[in-house]
C-alpha cells in the first residue's frame, strides 16, 4: 500500500508549485479572462477571435482553455484531434500558425465525446498545472477561456494567476443573460480583476435584402451593464451567418471579410486603450 503524503509534505509540494506559476506568469505581459454568466452567449468565439487580433497586431499570445467540460477552442482553430506534446516535465503548446501558442483540456482527451466527469479538485488541480508547467515562454498576451458562470474553474484562475488585467464579460441583450451577467461582473470585481470590461454579443443582424439592422434580442443591455457598474464597454459584436460557419471549419470568423472583422478590431484596440 502507498504511503499517503503528510500535511506537511503537501503543503511543501502546494508551495513549490505556487512558486512555479509564479516564475511562469511573470514571462507574461497580461492576463485576459474571457466569462460569462450563463452559457451560449459567444465566448469562446469571442476569446479565440481576440487572440487572432492581437497576434496579427504582432503581438506573442497565449490561449489557454480551461472549460474543462466543454473545451472547444480547438474546434474553433482547428485543431480537433491534435495533442499536447512533453519535454523535460514541461508541456509544450500546440502552435497555431506559428505564432499563437494553444492549450486546451482536449489535446488531453483520446475521444472528443468522451465526457470528463470531476469535482472540484480535480479540475483546480489541472488548472494549477497548466499554469505551471505549460512552457508558455514570453508572452504579450495570455487569453484565458473560462467555462460560464462562476464555479470554480474562473475561481481558479483568479486565485492563482497573481493578477488579471482584464476580466471580459460577455453578454447577449436580452435580460436572461444580463441577469447573469451582473453577477459575473460582481464576480470579478469581488476578485480583484483589474479592470472589467463588457463585450454584447449578438446585437444586430444585417437584413441580406434590404440592408436595414435588425435587433433580434434587443440592443444596449450590455452598455446600461457598463455604465451601472462603472466598467468599461468594449463594444459589440453582429450576428453573421459567417461567424457560425468559421467556428464549425475552424477557421476564426477576424480572418473572413464583413462586420464582424471590423467589430472584432474595435475591441481589440479598446483592450490595448486599456492596458496603456
Amino acid at each position: 500500500m502507498q504511503r499517503s503524503s503528510s500535511p506537511q509534505e503537501y503543503m511543501k509540494t502546494m508551495e513549490a508549485e505556487k512558486q512555479r506559476i509564479e516564475k511562469n506568469m511573470r514571462k507574461i505581459k497580461h492576463k485576459i479572462l474571457v466569462l460569462s454568466g450563463k452559457g451560449g452567449v459567444g465566448k469562446t468565439t469571442l476569446a479565440v477571435n481576440l487572440s487572432v487580433v492581437l497576434m496579427q497586431k504582432g503581438y506573442k499570445v497565449g490561449i489557454l482553455d480551461v472549460d474543462i467540460h466543454g473545451p472547444n477552442v480547438p474546434k474553433m482553430l482547428g485543431l480537433e484531434g491534435k495533442k499536447l506534446q512533453f519535454k523535460e516535465e514541461k508541456i509544450i503548446p500546440y502552435l497555431w500558425k506559428e505564432n499563437l501558442r494553444v492549450v486546451s483540456m482536449a489535446f488531453l482527451l483520446e475521444d472528443r465525446n468522451t465526457p470528463i466527469i470531476w469535482r472540484g479538485p480535480l479540475k483546480a488541480n489541472i488548472i494549477r498545472q497548466f499554469l505551471a508547467d505549460v512552457e508558455w515562454g514570453e508572452l504579450d498576451f495570455l487569453i484565458v477561456d473560462s467555462p460560464p458562470g462562476t464555479g470554480d474553474e474562473p475561481l481558479s484562475i483568479c486565485q492563482l494567476i497573481p493578477a488579471v488585467d482584464v476580466a471580459i464579460v460577455v453578454t447577449t441583450p436580452q435580460e436572461v443573460s444580463l441577469l447573469d451577467s451582473r453577477k459575473a461582473v460582481n464576480f470579478a470585481k469581488e476578485l480583484k480583476a483589474r479592470r472589467v470590461g463588457i463585450v454584447e454579443n449578438m446585437r444586430g443582424l444585417m437584413c441580406p435584402y434590404c440592408g436595414r439592422e435588425i435587433f433580434l434580442f434587443k440592443k444596449g443591455g450590455g452598455e446600461n451593464i457598463a455604465r451601472e457598474f462603472k466598467v468599461e464597454f468594449l463594444g459589440s459584436l453582429p450576428i453573421e451567418p459567417g461567424v457560425v460557419e468559421a467556428g464549425d471549419t475552424g477557421e476564426p470568423a477576424i480572418l473572413k471579410e464583413g462586420k464582424i472583422k471590423e467589430s472584432l478590431g474595435k475591441i481589440g484596440r479598446k483592450i490595448e486603450e486599456c492596458l496603456r
